[in-house]
This record gives C-alpha cells, structure tokens and sequence, in this order.
C-alpha cells in the first residue's frame, strides 16, 4: 500500500483524507439512522396510551422528546394537546422540519465527497500528464520520469473513482431513508392528531 500511495504522488493525499473522512461518516450514519432508534416500533402506542390516561406531566413530555426524533415530533403534539387541529399539525410540521435536519447532517458532506473525488481523481491525472511531458527533453526521454508521471495519472484517476462509487452509493442510500423516515414520522403524528381530534368529538 505504502509503495502504491509513493507511486501515485502528492496528489493522492487529498484523496486519502477524503477517503477517512467518507468512511468514518458512512460509519457514523450506518450507526445512527437505524429505524428502531429513529422510529420506535411501539412509540406511538405508548403515547397514545399516556394521552388517554390524562397523564401529560412536563416530566413525560421531556422525556418522550429525549427518546427518539419520532419522540421530538409527537412531544410537540403533547405539548399543543388542547390546541386546535391546524395549530397541532403546524407544531408538528416545524418540529418535523427540526428533525429532517438533524437526520440530513453529514449527508450534504458525503454528497461533496462522492462529487469531488473523480475530480480529485481527474486533478492527479493532470499532474502525471505534466510529469509525462516533463520526461521528454533535448537529449531524449527519461524513462524513470516517464514512468512515475504515468503512475500519478493512473493511480490518482482509479483511486478517486474508487472513493467516489461507494461513497455516492451510501449517500442515495441515506438520502432515500431519510425520507421514509420522515414521511413515516410525519403519518404516525397525523394518527396521532386524528386520535385526539376523534377523542374530542366523542
């Protein structure tokens, strides 16, 4: 590994930090957006359970909205419980928006990582092309040079294609769970709003 990083020069460092950085938030979002810690399975029963018991205290409004973002969004349904239905829904909708927020981080990051990389990538490949050139003199070619500028090129090209495939992966992956969990979020806490609405009417 140590004699491909040589072989590939200067320019493949910026690739190796990209690299670190891609892993180590794929690794991040792979640990954080599971959906029994985003969504708990048995949440909305549970709250719908306190609402009807008239158990509302600031207590276990707290720590609803410590346990999960699903958690967050229908705390604030708990908060604004006498409100009516509009009230209840916008409440909702803003801290849904907190939420998507905090399940988008780093993902806007990744998405400039899997962009950028080709194009680090693309960069080497200028930089051996300049180092092939380079070879070339008046008294003939260098063939050491030649080599190694054929080296960068190549090395510097596979390498941030090879950082970019994964990488862009992961990120249409998250992106697209981040949205099922958000429109899912967003249903259990309209259920929510009819159960309470219903209740009223009754």
């Amino acid at each position: 590994m140590l004699a491909i990083i040589q072989a590939a020069g200067w320019p493949i460092w910026p690739l190796l930090f990209a690299s670190i950085v891609a892993t180590a938030l794929i690794i991040e979002r792979l640990m954080y957006l599971r959906r029994a810690r985003i969504i708990p399975r048995q949440l909305l029963d549970e709250v719908v359970g306190v609402y009807r018991s008239g158990n509302i205290t600031p207590d276990v409004i707290q720590k609803l909205e410590q346990s999960s973002p699903l958690g967050v969004v229908l705390s604030a349904a708990l908060r604004n419980i006498d409100a009516p239905r509009e009230v209840m829904k916008e409440t909702i909708e803003e801290a849904g928006s907190g939420v998507a927020h905090v399940l988008d981080r780093f993902l806007t990051t990744l998405g400039t990582i899997a962009t950028l990389a080709p194009l680090m990538g693309l960069f080497g490949t200028v930089v051996g092309m300049i180092e092939i050139f380079g070879a070339q003199n008046a008294t003939g070619t260098n063939p050491a040079q030649l080599a190694h500028g054929i080296s960068v090129a190549l090395y510097n090209t596979g390498f941030g294609l090879a950082i970019a495939m994964p990488t862009l992966v992961f990120y249409r992956h998250f992106r697209a769970l981040v949205d099922s969990f958000i429109i899912d979020m967003e249903q259990q806490a309209i259920k929510f709003v009819d159960v309470v609405h219903c209740a009223r009417r009754t």
